[in-house]
């Protein structure tokens, strides 16, 4: 459900990158590298998207 909230987001335009979102809801973005990265995922920058 994360990946796929984040990637609507990110998709969407509501925000640039993931650290846009991060600062919105008040994240650190290391917890939430941590956290996509638990479940086998990670932001791919170039991409803009979490895969």
């Amino acid at each position: 459900m994360l990946v796929s909230s984040i990637n609507f987001l990110l998709r969407d335009e509501e925000f640039e990158n993931l650290d846009q979102i991060c600062n919105c809801y008040n994240v650190e973005r290391e917890e939430m590298d941590r956290l996509l990265a638990s479940q086998g995922y990670a932001y791919q920058e170039k991409l803009n998207c979490v895969k």
